[in-house]
């Protein structure tokens, strides 16, 4: 019995140093000192992707041999669906974690017919029709109801990593593996470059988004959010939870500042940098080298 329990112990110590061997160190990969013009490490020793900081073959290596899914969710109205999603998918088809099984997740006010996308083994698409008793008058509440109700009836079961992202986006380069991470954020491309003290946080102090002044590390886009599924549902629940308290107090914020509260008191374990984000309308900094994600005039989803 004795000798019994020890090979149990010699062997989960095996198995535990062979497992200890196979995760993937951030040295590996994040190189945040060639970098000197931006941010590339937080106070909380998150990584803030920008070109130049990060070597993807490594990552893909791994992530290979994981042989991971990556969902990513995108929300239309019907009425908005032609003029941003033929765009969305078309440019997501050829640069979304290309090589890699991605499931898209289409959740629509009614059935839409999928633009012209070339086909792919990696690549499938589900339309959740959300219903026509849906009410219409907070978008970014409707879209989170609906997402925290797919992921904990199916999408958590089909996928190791989830993005949620609206569709005036434009894929202008590789969002490949280097973006996956237990809790992902996206820097705001405009507030980025402002001075902290005038992010636009939710100030009044009865609110469930309320950051004090003085406080705050980043001022995040809601544009895109990523994470595990479990991760993402937290997100969700967190930012339901506080639109109600905040209904039966008389007062109303928006997703990005409830999303803005949520990051303050869970710290992103990755950030994205605004290249993967950028308005265009904005002048391009020396500091944004590549444009991975550019966004557009949002009109609906």
């Amino acid at each position: 019995m004795v000798c019994l329990r020890l090979f149990s112990l010699l062997l989960v110590q095996r198995l535990t140093r062979c497992h200890k061997a196979e995760e993937l160190q951030l040295s590996n990969w994040f190189k945040p000192g060639s970098r000197q013009d931006v941010i590339t490490t937080t106070d909380w020793l998150a990584p803030v992707l920008w070109e130049g900081t990060f070597n993807r073959e490594p990552l893909e290596r791994y992530y290979r041999k994981q042989n991971i899914t990556v969902g990513l969710a995108v929300f239309v109205i019907r009425r908005f669906a032609d003029r941003h999603l033929e765009l969305f998918l078309q440019s997501a088809n050829k640069f979304f974690m290309p090589g890699h099984r991605v499931i898209v997740y289409i959740m629509a006010d009614t059935y839409v017919k999928l633009p012209d996308v070339e086909s792919s083994p990696l690549r499938t698409f589900q339309n959740l029709v959300m219903g026509e008793q849906q009410r219409w008058h907070n978008l970014d509440l409707v879209r989170m109801k609906v997402l925290g109700e797919h992921l904990v009836e199916h999408i958590q079961n089909e996928v190791d990593f989830l993005f949620s992202m609206t569709t005036n986006l434009v894929f202008e380069d590789e969002f490949g593996v280097e973006t996956l991470g237990t809790s992902v954020a996206q820097l705001h491309a405009w507030w980025y470059f402002r001075n902290t003290k005038n992010f636009p946080y939710e100030r009044r102090h009865t609110s469930a988004a309320y950051i004090p002044f003085g406080q705050g590390d980043f001022y995040y886009d809601g544009s895109i959010v990523g994470g595990t599924p479990h991760q993402m549902l937290d997100i969700i629940e967190d930012y339901l939870k506080g639109v109600v308290q905040d209904i039966e107090k008389g007062l109303n914020s928006t997703y990005e500042k409830y999303l803005n509260k949520y990051f303050f008191l869970n710290k992103p374990t990755k950030l994205l940098s605004p290249e993967y984000s950028w308005d265009p309308r904005f002048r391009l900094p020396l500091q944004v080298r590549y444009v991975k994600v550019s966004r557009h005039a949002r009109e609906g989803y």
